[in-house]
């Protein structure tokens, strides 16, 4: 996100919030810098905007800069869970904000989620004393980047866009290329990758592909990295946009 550019949409348009993903954001895996973290909680305060702040993948970065919940604590809700870092069935999360919206966030909780499970609640609040949570965390981020390594190494010469962390890669195709096809053809030889489509904002969908890999076996992540490489050695003119 462009602080310059938020502040501008913010004198032509009344928002009221904004959401971001400063640290390992998906699909791209970048981490947000401290400089541009600061001027977005500055725009925030001159334009009264609520800052959302998404961490479902910040465990994969070791070293973040301070979160907006830190340099924003009065305006920013930070949404964290423990579905990425421990287990996908795990449908439990939290949230942080300012104490003036204890009661509006209790409203809208109540209005759009079923009650946790007290026991699943119990176990994770366990898990995160004894150090378990931590333990999967720093298990996630090695088995990421083993998947990068491997990514680096059958995908040379490929341009991508991941974290070192993360299982997951976005993958840009080349000009001219179009998404579809090419999922359709990996699809057919039993792989399966995700189009842009779904981490679009806007009508101008990418043609880009998001390689997920987390939970499956070294020699089966390397056998599907193999059959993509394969499927677009044709191309030999790519970019980054």
């Amino acid at each position: 996100m462009d602080p310059d550019e938020l502040d501008r949409q913010c004198c032509k348009k009344q928002l009221r919030a904004i959401y971001v993903m400063p640290t390992v954001h998906n699909p791209f895996g970048t981490v947000m810098g401290e400089d541009a973290r600061r001027r977005i909680a500055d725009v925030a305060e001159r334009h009264d905007l609520i800052i959302i702040e998404d961490s479902a993948y910040a465990f994969l970065e070791t070293s973040p800069p301070p979160s907006f919940v830190d340099l924003a604590p009065d305006r920013t809700v930070h949404v964290g869970g423990f579905s990425k870092s421990i287990a996908t069935g795990l449908r439990i999360g939290y949230l942080i904000f300012p104490e003036r919206w204890k009661s509006a966030a209790s409203r809208v909780i109540r209005a759009t989620t079923w009650n946790t499970p007290a026991l699943i609640s119990a176990l994770v609040t366990h898990w995160i004393e004894d150090g378990t949570v931590a333990e999967f965390e720093a298990a996630r981020r090695r088995l990421g980047a083993a998947g990068q390594k491997l990514c680096r190494e059958i995908l040379a010469g490929i341009p991508l866009a991941a974290h070192e962390n993360a299982s997951f890669t976005w993958l840009p195709l080349s000009k001219g290329e179009r998404a579809e096809p090419v999922i359709a053809r990996l699809s057919g030889k039993g792989i399966a990758v995700s189009s842009a489509a779904p981490y679009a904002v806007g009508d101008a969908v990418p043609q880009a592909m998001r390689l997920a890999f987390g939970g499956i076996s070294e020699q089966e992540l390397r056998f599907s990295l193999e059959k993509v490489r394969d499927e677009l050695a044709p191309c030999d003119c790519r970019t980054s946009s």
